[in-house]
């Protein structure tokens, strides 16, 4: 296996130019700090799912082995690692890991960062229980290769957690007009609509990989309360997938 790499270096670059902005919860970022805890429900629970583990305990994750692909600032490395899980948080962007490794160790938290690609960590036989790829895979080159990568870094019977957005009109207003363009939550060129993915493509895509597909969800912003929640029927604008590889 090679370590061909699926980074596209302007998507990389748009993410450096942030860096720095990763905890501030009014920042650039503001919209992932407010869907985290959307985001950290759907995992949470994926994961006890397929690992038989009870939430209610004290570290419900230990002995797991995670790797957050794309992982910024550590927005999820963060919770994943104190609900005892083993964390890798891997990013193409090297400015992005001093920001995380300053804040961890801040808040007194062991994790792995990295400055490297999913590519170079599968062919390095890196393996991981769960993988945590969110919000990636619209930025990436090739989709394909990129997924499959994925599934290399997975072990058997290991589960991935993939989110993207949807194509459509709809996450065309919400994701480019209104968070770029009008609200100004993030710079304009942050998402490249063509690069958007439906739902069914991602599930295509995941089994060309060589993942099975088990569920997927949609992740929708209430204006009103400025909240999120999960959906079994609205995947129109952000969604979120859970696969695992065969055993």
């Amino acid at each position: 296996m090679t370590a061909e790499t699926t980074v596209d270096a302007a998507e990389v670059a748009k993410f450096e130019a942030m860096a720095a902005e990763w905890w501030d919860p009014t920042g650039k970022f503001r919209p992932l700090h407010q869907m985290n805890p959307c985001r950290l429900d759907y995992i949470t629970r994926q994961v006890a799912a397929e690992f038989d583990r009870d939430l209610t305990a004290p570290a419900p994750f230990a002995g797991l082995r995670v790797l957050d692909i794309g992982c910024g600032g550590g927005l999820l490395s963060e919770p994943m690692a104190r609900l005892g899980a083993d964390v890798v948080g891997a990013d193409a962007a090297p400015r992005n890991i001093p920001v995380a490794r300053l804040h961890a160790e801040q808040t007194g938290l062991a994790i792995d960062y990295r400055n490297t690609t999913a590519e170079a960590m599968a062919a390095a036989g890196e393996r991981f229980d769960v993988v945590l790829n969110m919000e990636v895979v619209e930025h990436v080159a090739d989709p394909l290769a990129y997924l499959t990568a994925c599934h290399d870094l997975l072990k058997p019977g290991g589960l991935m957690i993939c989110s993207t957005l949807n194509r459509n009109a709809k996450s065309f207003m919400m994701a480019i007009v209104g968070a770029e363009w009008v609200m100004r939550w993030l710079p304009k060129g942050t998402h490249d609509w063509q690069k958007f993915i439906t739902p069914d493509e991602l599930y295509d895509l995941i089994r060309r990989a060589g993942l099975l597909p088990v569920d997927r969800k949609g992740m929708v912003f209430n204006p009103v309360g400025w909240s999120w929640s999960l959906s079994d029927r609205d995947l129109s604008v952000n969604y979120v997938t859970a696969s695992r590889r065969p055993a």
